[in-house]
């Protein structure tokens, strides 16, 4: 097996199968005479054989010892550390690592389809699997001290994806490791600035990203989408030094390597630094006037993940727009026209078409030629069916389960989606080893007879699609 290919094997193949567990109702004193006799220093908590939360030494010490509590009078759900972050038994060994790291703790529990405990795996286990991997870099990103420590960190996840491309790794893969990366880094950024700069800054924000980060669509020429959402109650100097914390932030990404978004949709400057209710006024300004630039930056807004912080702003923003969209639907309406606007690059008899002059001569931009189409149409037939989380893949998977797509329409259009991603992040991936500024162009000549092919059935795909969307939203309504 390659090296470069380990982090993408599944979880199930490497973790620990013989676990040892308890019922919730057991007491605390059977329990860590089980851990005792066992030589074991956690156990799973688990109720008809699903597992619910985990106890630990440190839970032993901490809540029971510590605190003279006697152990034969509380139960594991007592102490138990729950929710419990679990990982499914088919996702990969990086996004058990992602999700090791990103929570600060050392194991997660392995699950089957049906959510059944199957297994468990520790830090330790993956970082042992080899000494040198991409494993690695997770860890070194965790153990950056400075920011230049940090700017090495982002190089090193370019020159990952550089290696990887070509190896058989999927695409939508590399495309979610990426992101995973970005995030991990992101967050190492603001613990080392809230440990040196901001220890007293309150916790009763967050720090979200938008457009294709949100979605974890990112690839080589990403630059920065963010935004932050802040308590409605904070006094004028928790606000001050948000706006503060804003400006240091955005400016280290800047040095670490991440371009800041020439349109300035960035944390650091103050419409995009938002109180709660602030950010519901604005959202309903831009909904109740869909205008070009609305429906472009409100769609955008629309994809916000938290990366850092309070997640409870997200979730009551989304669920806001889930009322919204039931009601009202004159926006989708509108973004779904903007997403058929974009035609794709095809002739009357078939041919795609191609730049004819200038610096992009023979090259398509492909993001323009059908990437923007499908991940602003999905969107918008998942705001309307209610779905405002996850990529447009997971879209496209949720809107076959609503009803809303036929299974054969939602393969062709997930194949399409990924076919033009890869041709994308390919074309990235060769100029940056030629030493030039990656872009959203590819270059025809360069596609062998079956890409071409392949490429003109995308775009035949994309048309189909665009055709759903017109009769869908009834688009020949709009004057």
């Amino acid at each position: 097996m390659a090296d470069a290919n380990l982090l993408f094997q599944p979880v199930k193949n490497y973790c620990r199968n013989t676990i040892s567990s308890c019922a919730p109702d057991d007491t605390v004193l059977k329990v860590a005479a089980t851990m005792r006799d066992q030589k074991i220093s956690s156990m799973v908590v688990c109720k008809n054989n699903k597992p619910v939360g985990i106890l630990t030494d440190r839970d032993l010490r901490n809540k029971v010892v510590a605190q003279g509590v006697d152990p034969a009078s509380i139960t594991a759900a007592d102490i138990m550390n729950a929710p419990l972050i679990t990982v499914g038994e088919d996702d990969f060994i990086f996004e058990a690592l992602y999700l090791i790291s990103r929570n600060n703790i050392h194991r997660v529990c392995v699950v089957d389809k049906n959510d059944r405990l199957i297994g468990i795996i520790t830090d330790s286990d993956i970082l042992q699997l080899q000494t040198h991997s991409p494993q690695k870099l997770v860890r070194d990103i965790e153990e950056s001290q400075t920011i230049n420590e940090l700017k090495q960190r982002h190089k090193q996840i370019q020159g990952l994806v550089l290696h990887l491309v070509g190896t058989g790794v999927l695409t939508r893969d590399l495309v979610t490791m990426i992101a995973h990366l970005n995030d991990q880094l992101l967050l190492r950024l603001v613990t080392l600035l809230r440990a040196q700069q901001f220890s007293d800054l309150t916790d009763r924000f967050a720090f979200i990203v938008l457009g294709s980060e949100g979605r974890r669509e990112q690839t080589l020429t990403t630059d920065q989408d963010n935004a932050i959402i802040y308590a409605d109650d904070l006094s004028t100097e928790e606000i001050a030094r948000i706006e503060a914390f804003s400006n240091v932030l955005i400016d280290a990404l800047i040095d670490i390597g991440v371009p800041a978004c020439p349109g300035g949709i960035m944390a650091k400057n103050a419409i995009w630094r938002r109180s709660q209710s602030e950010w519901s006024d604005v959202l309903l300004r831009w909904l109740s006037s869909p205008t070009p630039e609305n429906i472009l930056t409100g769609s955008m807004f629309f994809d916000l993940r938290t990366v850092y912080g309070d997640i409870s702003f997200e979730r009551s923003i989304k669920h806001w727009l889930e009322g919204y969209f039931v009601k009202e639907k004159a926006f989708l309406v509108h973004s779904a026209a903007n997403a058929v606007r974009f035609k794709t690059p095809v002739g009357l008899f078939g041919r795609i078409k191609v730049e004819r002059e200038g610096d992009h001569r023979g090259k398509i931009e492909v993001k323009k030629a059908g990437i923007f189409t499908m991940t602003e149409g999905i969107k918008a037939l998942a705001l309307e069916a209610g779905i405002t989380d996850g990529g447009t893949i997971e879209r496209i998977h949720s809107l076959v389960k609503a009803g809303v797509f036929k299974l054969s329409l939602a393969e062709d259009l997930e194949a399409s989606y990924n076919f033009l991603v890869f041709l994308r992040l390919r074309c990235q991936v060769e100029a940056i080893r030629a030493g030039e500024e990656p872009t959203n162009y590819i270059t025809l000549m360069k596609l062998n007879h079956m890409e071409k092919g392949r490429l003109k059935l995308a775009f035949d795909e994309i048309n189909e699609f665009q055709e759903f969307l017109h009769s869908h939203f009834r688009l020949q309504l709009l004057r």
